[in-house]
């Protein structure tokens, strides 16, 4: 009888032993569906043509959508992009320049007659491109 009950002790503790190893090495407990999002961002790096300015901020806006829809995907609360910006925590490496890109887009959203060159269109592309690759999603 003794031996039973520590057979059954010693299976619970590897259980718990291999959960918390699952844990550990899924990336934030999340499986992007990373085909869809890279062939998605392909998509948004594709659109953005250096002689055709009307393509710039239409590449930003769409790549701050395909973020922020990660970052719902993720479970992150918040109303706004924003928000969930707030509570990403360390999961980005350069969160300053996804920051910056985001807020950019939002420039070109609201504010009338807001113009872009390509450089920063670039740039805030390459910051939601590192920003997606941290998540895991491409």
């Amino acid at each position: 009888m003794p031996s039973l009950i520590f057979l059954i002790i010693a299976i619970v503790a590897v259980g718990i032993l291999l959960l918390i190893a699952m844990g550990i090495t899924r990336k934030h407990g999340h499986a992007f569906d990373v085909e869809e999002y890279q062939t998605k961002w392909l998509k948004i790096e594709n659109s953005l043509v250096r002689d055709d300015p009307r393509s710039y901020p239409l590449a930003v806006i769409e790549a701050d959508k395909l973020l922020d829809h990660a970052l719902i995907e993720l479970g992150l609360p918040g109303k706004t992009m924003g928000d969930r910006l707030k509570r990403v925590g360390d999961r980005f490496s350069k969160l300053n320049s996804v920051w910056h890109a985001h807020k950019l887009r939002n420039q070109i959203a609201h504010e009338s007659g807001f113009e872009i060159d390509y450089g920063q269109a670039s740039r805030s592309l390459a910051a939601f491109r590192q920003a997606l690759k941290d998540l895991g999603a491409i």
